[in-house]
């Protein structure tokens, strides 16, 4: 019997202490038999708040000995509290495999569990995680990420993402695509955050870093280098790009690739020009890259997603409102 244990705290989130934990207890249904012994483990044990005020009971961490650690996510401010800190470092010393849901990436970054790896969080905080633990190789846009033991994924429902992964590791694909079909849910959801957070609403918090994005927008038709958006900011190349990377999460190239990106699809939804020629004003090469680029960031070519608006937007129109 694999034990699974979720480490909580005030203020945790219900939704990724409920949906990793439906995941785990589905896995039964599915082969016949239990294979997950689940528990919910806090610093002293009883009963936790977590949030909308609703209770869970815990056991206390001294006493949890699992093959698997899953760090639930919450408000930041009470999980970084010292003694959970240590607890949960105490922990995954014995722990062969941790992870963490949403924010709870943070509580592993402050137990120095993320140095050196690649890691991800909820897209509204990977700029904060990147700036707050500069040893840690945030990409802001992976549902989750698995790198040497440690699983981390992004916000909220994307814990049932990491659970469908983890039993996949476990038991197989298949035995996963069951239990997803249990869920209703994806086995494997196209795409990454980005579909949920464009790249062009996003908020540095330098002036520079805006201006070279601002810039870059204006000029997606052209060629970009490191270089060109540095003079932008103001700033030497070195400066620039690890200030642009601490603030967004993200590369300069994969921002301008991702900016492009969105324009195309814009373009793509507002009627039938052809790709080759969107392809061009946004400063794509060739169509081909563009299509790479396109599957990257939306897990479906251009084509493909231009058949989808349209459908969408058929539909929209042939079906009856509702009253």
């Amino acid at each position: 019997m694999h034990k699974v244990g979720f480490f909580v705290y005030p203020g945790h989130q219900i939704l990724d202490l409920a949906g990793p934990f439906g995941a785990f207890e589905s896995v039964a249904a599915v082969v016949g038999r239990p294979c997950y012994a689940l528990e919910a483990f806090s610093r002293t044990g009883g009963l936790v708040q977590g949030s909308g005020g609703l209770p869970v009971a815990t056991l206390p961490v001294h006493a949890a000995d699992v093959q698997t650690l899953i760090v639930v996510g919450g408000n930041t401010a009470s999980m970084l509290a010292p003694d959970l800190v240590q607890a949960v470092a105490a922990l995954s010393r014995r722990t062969p495999r941790v992870a963490s849901v949403c924010t709870g990436a943070f509580l592993l970054a402050e137990a120095g569990l993320l140095d050196g790896r690649r890691a991800t969080t909820h897209w509204r905080v990977a700029q904060r995680l990147q700036r707050d633990y500069p040893a840690v190789n945030v990409d802001a846009d992976r549902i989750f990420i698995a790198d040497r033991g440690v699983w981390t994924s992004a916000g909220i429902t994307a814990g049932i993402d990491l659970a469908l992964a983890l039993i996949e590791a476990d038991h197989g694909g298949e035995v996963a695509h069951k239990v997803a079909r249990e869920l209703v849910v994806y086995h494997r959801r196209s795409g990454g955050q980005s579909q949920f957070s464009p790249m062009s609403q996003m908020a540095p918090e330098s002036d520079r870093i805006r201006l070279a994005l601002a810039f870059a927008r204006d000029h997606l038709h052209e060629p970009l280098p490191l270089e060109r958006l540095a003079q932008a900011a103001h700033l030497s190349v070195r400066q620039f790009g690890r200030a642009f990377r601490r603030e967004t999460g993200e590369t300069p190239a994969r921002a301008v690739e991702r900016l492009r990106v969105e324009a195309a699809r814009t373009r793509l939804q507002a009627g039938a020009e052809p790709i080759e020629q969107i392809a061009q004003a946004v400063g794509f090469s060739d169509p081909e890259r563009m299509r790479r680029a396109f599957v990257k960031l939306y897990g479906m070519p251009p084509q493909a997603i231009r058949r989808a608006d349209r459908f969408a937007a058929t539909m929209s129109v042939i079906s009856p409102k509702r009253k």
